[in-house]
């Protein structure tokens, strides 16, 4: 059945060396495998992203992919990300508070926390952190 099988997030860019430069320069990946200069995976966790030339780069208005860390380590991850030049967006979420670009939901002892951010091609990506 599918459901035994791991999914692999697939995201639309127009420019693969623009990607390699935010995905691997700023975000840090290792390349994976390359599939004839038209995409590359990288490997994220126990999952695999795909980054592949598309003429649809960039037209998904939601969250395209979500990293989820621990909630120790959110806080350092912001800043990595802060340094790196990452801006992160902000919206009306009825329930969320903002706080420089960080976004908590939930109250008391179940407060998550979440940043979101765009790729060079407008791909919407989510940093969240577990529920603390």
């Amino acid at each position: 059945m599918i459901g035994d099988h791991t999914p692999v997030t697939t995201l639309g860019v127009s420019d693969l060396q623009r990607a390699r430069d935010f995905y691997e320069g700023t975000l840090g990946f290792a390349p994976g495998t390359e599939m004839m200069d038209q995409g590359i995976t990288y490997q994220s966790g126990s999952g695999a992203f795909f980054v592949y030339m598309s003429g649809f780069a960039g037209t998904n208005k939601a969250t395209a992919m979500m990293f989820e860390v621990p909630g120790d380590a959110f806080d350092a991850e912001i800043a990595t990300l802060r340094e790196k030049g990452v801006t992160f967006q902000t919206f009306d979420l009825e329930g969320t508070e903002w706080d420089d670009g960080v976004a908590s939901m939930g109250e008391g002892d179940s407060v998550f926390r979440s940043v979101w951010f765009a790729d060079p091609d407008g791909n919407i990506l989510n940093l969240g952190s577990g529920m603390s």
